[in-house]
């Protein structure tokens, strides 16, 4: 149960305003914060930020 709690699964939405989603865990120790990553957007075919939702 413990590890749900230190890497919960979080949601990256798109930023570009398609609503593509990546899922993934994150370290919340390392990380406390709401993360955003530069990630491929297939529908618009580029980079762009996506930025977390719980």
């Amino acid at each position: 149960m413990a590890r749900n709690e230190i890497r919960p699964i979080i949601k990256l939405r798109s930023t570009a305003g398609t609503g593509y989603t990546y899922v993934t865990r994150k370290n919340r120790r390392n990380d406390p914060d709401r993360i955003v990553l530069r990630k491929f957007e297939p529908v618009v075919r580029r980079h762009v930020e996506f930025r977390e939702e719980r």
